[in-house]
Protein backbone atom coordinates (compact mmCIF):
# COMPACT_ATOMS: atom_id res chain seq x y z
CA UNK A 1 0.00 0.00 0.00
CA UNK A 2 1.16 3.78 -0.58
CA UNK A 3 0.53 6.14 2.31
CA UNK A 4 -0.10 9.56 1.66
CA UNK A 5 -0.74 12.68 4.14
CA UNK A 6 -3.55 14.95 3.32
CA UNK A 7 -3.35 17.82 6.02
CA UNK A 8 0.04 19.63 6.47
CA UNK A 9 0.52 22.98 7.39
CA UNK A 10 4.44 24.95 6.99
CA UNK A 11 5.59 27.88 8.69
CA UNK A 12 5.91 29.28 5.74
CA UNK A 13 2.40 30.17 5.25
CA UNK A 14 0.10 28.97 7.99
CA UNK A 15 0.69 31.36 10.73
CA UNK A 16 -0.08 28.02 13.29
CA UNK A 17 3.04 26.46 11.28
CA UNK A 18 6.29 25.78 13.55
CA UNK A 19 8.18 23.73 10.66
CA UNK A 20 9.53 24.60 6.87
CA UNK A 21 7.98 22.56 4.04
CA UNK A 22 11.81 20.89 3.85
CA UNK A 23 11.91 19.64 7.22
CA UNK A 24 9.03 17.50 7.03
CA UNK A 25 10.25 15.16 4.63
CA UNK A 26 12.61 12.55 6.32
CA UNK A 27 10.04 12.44 9.25
CA UNK A 28 7.59 11.04 6.60
CA UNK A 29 10.22 8.64 4.68
CA UNK A 30 11.01 7.43 7.59
CA UNK A 31 7.59 6.01 8.87
CA UNK A 32 7.17 4.51 5.41
CA UNK A 33 5.23 7.70 3.63
CA UNK A 34 4.72 8.06 -0.18
CA UNK A 35 4.23 11.05 -0.09
CA UNK A 36 2.00 14.53 1.29
CA UNK A 37 0.09 17.20 0.43
CA UNK A 38 0.66 20.70 1.57
CA UNK A 39 -2.57 22.41 2.85
CA UNK A 40 -1.46 25.72 4.24
CA UNK A 41 -4.26 27.95 5.74
CA UNK A 42 -5.88 30.21 3.21
CA UNK A 43 -7.07 33.47 3.02
CA UNK A 44 -9.66 33.66 5.48
CA UNK A 45 -7.67 31.25 7.92
CA UNK A 46 -4.99 31.05 10.39
CA UNK A 47 -2.63 32.57 7.24
CA UNK A 48 0.83 33.58 7.33
CA UNK A 49 1.10 35.77 4.62
CA UNK A 50 -0.42 39.40 4.37
CA UNK A 51 -3.95 39.52 2.76
CA UNK A 52 -3.24 42.51 1.47
CA UNK A 53 -0.72 42.06 -0.77
CA UNK A 54 -1.17 42.20 -4.28
CA UNK A 55 -2.56 39.16 -5.37
CA UNK A 56 0.39 37.83 -7.40
CA UNK A 57 2.70 38.74 -4.59
CA UNK A 58 0.46 37.12 -2.10
CA UNK A 59 0.38 33.73 -4.03
CA UNK A 60 4.31 33.85 -4.60
CA UNK A 61 4.56 33.37 -0.46
CA UNK A 62 1.61 31.28 0.23
CA UNK A 63 3.15 28.52 -2.21
CA UNK A 64 6.76 28.95 -0.51
CA UNK A 65 5.86 26.21 2.21
CA UNK A 66 4.75 23.64 -0.59
CA UNK A 67 7.77 24.86 -3.18
CA UNK A 68 10.02 23.98 -0.43
CA UNK A 69 8.37 21.01 0.58
CA UNK A 70 8.35 20.12 -2.91
CA UNK A 71 12.38 20.62 -3.86
CA UNK A 72 13.43 18.48 -1.03
CA UNK A 73 10.73 15.94 -1.64
CA UNK A 74 12.05 15.61 -5.44
CA UNK A 75 15.71 15.55 -3.69
CA UNK A 76 14.42 12.01 -2.30
CA UNK A 77 12.08 10.35 -4.52
CA UNK A 78 9.33 11.50 -2.31
CA UNK A 79 5.91 12.84 -3.18
CA UNK A 80 4.59 16.78 -2.64
CA UNK A 81 1.62 18.01 -4.00
CA UNK A 82 0.06 21.14 -3.01
CA UNK A 83 -3.67 21.82 -1.59
CA UNK A 84 -4.75 24.48 0.45
CA UNK A 85 -7.11 24.61 3.87
CA UNK A 86 -9.93 27.34 4.14
CA UNK A 87 -11.83 29.03 6.77
CA UNK A 88 -15.85 30.36 6.88
CA UNK A 89 -17.24 30.25 10.28
CA UNK A 90 -14.89 28.22 12.35
CA UNK A 91 -15.46 25.40 9.64
CA UNK A 92 -12.65 24.44 7.84
CA UNK A 93 -11.87 22.93 3.77
CA UNK A 94 -9.67 21.22 2.10
CA UNK A 95 -8.98 21.93 -1.55
CA UNK A 96 -7.48 19.80 -3.93
CA UNK A 97 -6.54 19.72 -7.52
CA UNK A 98 -6.13 23.62 -8.03
CA UNK A 99 -2.68 24.73 -8.43
CA UNK A 100 -0.38 27.80 -8.41
CA UNK A 101 -1.13 28.95 -12.07
CA UNK A 102 -4.63 28.84 -11.29
CA UNK A 103 -4.76 30.54 -8.53
CA UNK A 104 -2.43 33.53 -10.14
CA UNK A 105 -5.37 33.70 -12.65
CA UNK A 106 -8.14 33.68 -10.01
CA UNK A 107 -7.79 36.06 -7.96
CA UNK A 108 -11.54 36.16 -6.94
CA UNK A 109 -10.95 32.59 -4.84
CA UNK A 110 -10.05 34.72 -2.06
CA UNK A 111 -14.37 36.34 -1.97
CA UNK A 112 -15.63 32.79 -2.21
CA UNK A 113 -18.79 31.48 -0.46
CA UNK A 114 -18.74 27.53 0.61
CA UNK A 115 -21.37 27.29 -2.20
CA UNK A 116 -18.89 29.01 -4.81
CA UNK A 117 -16.13 27.23 -3.20
CA UNK A 118 -17.80 23.93 -4.26
CA UNK A 119 -18.75 25.17 -7.48
CA UNK A 120 -16.18 26.54 -8.59
CA UNK A 121 -13.60 23.64 -7.01
CA UNK A 122 -15.04 21.29 -9.26
CA UNK A 123 -15.87 23.49 -12.43
CA UNK A 124 -12.06 23.38 -12.75
CA UNK A 125 -11.79 19.58 -11.83
CA UNK A 126 -10.62 19.55 -7.82
CA UNK A 127 -12.15 18.67 -5.25
CA UNK A 128 -13.75 19.56 -1.47
CA UNK A 129 -13.31 17.72 1.70
CA UNK A 130 -14.49 19.45 4.94
CA UNK A 131 -11.70 19.17 7.57
CA UNK A 132 -12.90 18.09 10.84
CA UNK A 133 -16.06 18.82 11.08
CA UNK A 134 -17.07 18.41 14.81
CA UNK A 135 -14.23 20.28 15.79
CA UNK A 136 -14.89 21.92 19.22
CA UNK A 137 -12.74 25.31 20.19
CA UNK A 138 -13.08 27.45 22.14
CA UNK A 139 -12.73 30.13 18.81
CA UNK A 140 -16.11 28.08 17.34
CA UNK A 141 -19.13 29.17 18.56
CA UNK A 142 -21.46 26.61 16.29
CA UNK A 143 -20.53 23.96 14.34
CA UNK A 144 -21.30 24.32 10.59
CA UNK A 145 -21.92 20.67 8.28
CA UNK A 146 -22.27 21.06 4.48
CA UNK A 147 -22.37 17.47 3.46
CA UNK A 148 -24.14 19.01 0.15
CA UNK A 149 -21.14 21.72 -0.33
CA UNK A 150 -17.85 19.31 -0.07
CA UNK A 151 -17.11 15.48 -1.71
CA UNK A 152 -16.15 14.27 1.44
CA UNK A 153 -15.64 14.63 5.07
CA UNK A 154 -12.63 14.19 7.34
CA UNK A 155 -13.18 11.35 9.19
CA UNK A 156 -10.08 11.00 11.07
CA UNK A 157 -8.14 14.21 12.67
CA UNK A 158 -5.05 13.99 14.67
CA UNK A 159 -6.24 17.39 16.03
CA UNK A 160 -9.58 16.48 16.85
CA UNK A 161 -10.75 14.01 20.12
CA UNK A 162 -11.53 10.69 19.49
CA UNK A 163 -14.84 11.51 20.41
CA UNK A 164 -15.31 14.54 17.85
CA UNK A 165 -13.81 12.00 15.13
CA UNK A 166 -16.50 9.41 16.48
CA UNK A 167 -19.35 11.91 15.47
CA UNK A 168 -17.81 12.85 12.10
CA UNK A 169 -17.60 8.99 11.14
CA UNK A 170 -20.76 7.97 12.09
CA UNK A 171 -22.64 11.24 10.60
CA UNK A 172 -20.66 10.60 7.33
CA UNK A 173 -21.81 7.37 7.56
CA UNK A 174 -25.33 7.70 8.50
CA UNK A 175 -25.48 10.00 5.46
CA UNK A 176 -23.20 8.04 2.74
CA UNK A 177 -19.96 10.45 2.44
CA UNK A 178 -16.86 9.47 1.83
CA UNK A 179 -14.45 9.39 4.51
CA UNK A 180 -11.08 10.90 4.41
CA UNK A 181 -8.03 11.18 7.00
CA UNK A 182 -5.43 13.04 7.59
CA UNK A 183 -2.63 14.17 10.47
CA UNK A 184 -3.12 17.90 10.81
CA UNK A 185 0.36 18.20 11.19
CA UNK A 186 2.07 21.78 12.02
CA UNK A 187 5.83 20.43 13.29
CA UNK A 188 8.11 17.96 12.63
CA UNK A 189 7.84 17.08 16.34
CA UNK A 190 4.13 15.53 15.67
CA UNK A 191 5.65 13.88 12.83
CA UNK A 192 5.90 10.10 15.63
CA UNK A 193 3.57 6.99 15.15
CA UNK A 194 1.04 7.67 17.53
CA UNK A 195 -0.31 10.60 15.93
CA UNK A 196 -0.11 9.81 12.18
CA UNK A 197 -2.98 9.52 9.94
CA UNK A 198 -3.54 9.83 6.11
CA UNK A 199 -4.97 7.51 3.23
CA UNK A 200 -3.60 4.48 1.17
CA UNK A 201 -3.86 3.15 -2.22
CA UNK A 202 -3.09 0.18 -3.98
CA UNK A 203 -0.44 2.38 -6.67
CA UNK A 204 1.03 5.28 -5.92
CA UNK A 205 -0.32 8.81 -7.29
CA UNK A 206 1.06 10.53 -10.62
CA UNK A 207 -0.67 13.32 -9.88
CA UNK A 208 -2.93 15.39 -6.98
CA UNK A 209 -6.01 14.54 -9.74
CA UNK A 210 -5.47 10.39 -8.79
CA UNK A 211 -6.60 11.90 -5.66
CA UNK A 212 -9.32 14.15 -6.33
CA UNK A 213 -10.48 11.25 -8.96
CA UNK A 214 -10.79 8.58 -6.21
CA UNK A 215 -13.05 11.26 -4.03
CA UNK A 216 -15.35 12.32 -6.66
CA UNK A 217 -15.32 8.96 -8.36
CA UNK A 218 -16.02 7.33 -4.64
CA UNK A 219 -13.20 5.11 -5.69
CA UNK A 220 -12.14 2.68 -2.59
CA UNK A 221 -9.25 3.68 -0.97
CA UNK A 222 -8.07 3.02 2.69
CA UNK A 223 -8.32 5.26 5.85
CA UNK A 224 -4.77 4.99 7.97
CA UNK A 225 -5.77 5.74 11.33
CA UNK A 226 -3.97 4.84 15.02
CA UNK A 227 -5.51 1.19 16.29
CA UNK A 228 -8.62 1.71 18.43
CA UNK A 229 -9.25 5.55 17.32
CA UNK A 230 -12.63 5.39 17.37
CA UNK A 231 -14.36 4.75 20.87
CA UNK A 232 -17.47 2.28 21.29
CA UNK A 233 -20.82 2.72 20.66
CA UNK A 234 -22.68 6.02 19.28
CA UNK A 235 -21.05 8.72 19.64
CA UNK A 236 -22.17 11.61 22.17
CA UNK A 237 -24.02 14.99 20.61
CA UNK A 238 -22.06 17.82 20.51
CA UNK A 239 -20.95 20.70 23.12
CA UNK A 240 -22.05 23.50 20.68
CA UNK A 241 -24.69 24.14 18.24
CA UNK A 242 -25.11 22.46 15.27
CA UNK A 243 -25.72 24.33 11.68
CA UNK A 244 -26.44 21.89 8.93
CA UNK A 245 -25.80 23.93 5.53
CA UNK A 246 -27.82 23.17 1.84
CA UNK A 247 -26.71 22.94 -1.24
CA UNK A 248 -27.50 27.05 -1.24
CA UNK A 249 -25.51 27.42 1.73
CA UNK A 250 -28.68 28.06 3.76
CA UNK A 251 -28.61 27.20 7.44
CA UNK A 252 -31.16 24.94 9.55
CA UNK A 253 -29.78 24.60 12.84
CA UNK A 254 -30.02 20.99 14.51
CA UNK A 255 -31.40 20.32 18.26
CA UNK A 256 -29.92 16.89 17.79
CA UNK A 257 -27.57 15.80 15.55
CA UNK A 258 -28.60 12.21 13.81
CA UNK A 259 -25.89 10.02 13.90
Amino acid sequence: MYLYETHLHTCQASMCGNSFGHEYIRYYQDLGYTGVIITDHFVRGNCQVDTGLPWTEFVHRFCAGYEDAREEGDKHGFQVFFGWEETFDGDDYLVYGLDKAWLMEHPEAKTWTRRDQYEQVHRWGGCVVQAHPFRDRDYISTIHLSPRLCDAFEVFNAGNTPEQDQQAYHFARRHNLTMTAGSDIHAVSQVVPEHMMGVAFNKPWNSIHDYVAAIRNRAPFTLHAPPGRLPDGPPPQPGLPVMLRDEHDRGVRLEQVRF
